[in-house]
């Protein structure tokens, strides 16, 4: 394979304070999957969506857990046919600053969303209709 049949990748990799205690909740909060995990940094799907975990380093001041950093900038989006019950669920688990879903008109149709913030800092939004699936109007 050369480097023309490369197709562009993004992923999502959260810094967390204690990667092993990130795993464990994420995998129960929100029934991700555990793909591998090389002690530190970790692979967890949910649904098929692939996500990172990173221990975060001491000394590597640009790669601070929104713990440790006092913010966050990012917001992890996940979509889901049932986001009322991934909500309830990370609630249920411990995440904070729980947003229950509401409906929205948006120009990808009618769309349900609310979220929560995981223990470990990360904000997420949960909804029921990703904006790259329009739906017939």
């Amino acid at each position: 394979m050369d480097d023309s049949d490369v197709q562009p990748t993004i992923s999502v990799m959260l810094i967390v304070s204690d990667a092993d205690a990130a795993v464990r909740w994420y995998t129960t909060a929100l029934g991700a999957a555990q793909l591998w995990d090389l002690g530190g940094v970790a692979g967890l799907e949910l649904g098929g969506a692939p996500f990172f975990l990173h221990e975060a380093v001491p000394g590597k001041g640009q790669e601070r857990s929104p713990g440790d950093a006092g913010f966050t900038t990012t917001r992890i989006e996940v979509f889901v046919a049932a986001p009322d019950d991934l909500i309830e669920r990370a609630a249920q688990a411990g995440a904070t600053e729980v947003e229950e879903a509401t409906d929205y008109d948006t120009p990808w149709g009618a769309h349900r969303q609310g979220g929560f913030t995981d223990p470990f800092g990360h904000r997420w939004s949960v909804g029921d209709r990703t904006p790259l699936q329009r739906s017939p109007r």
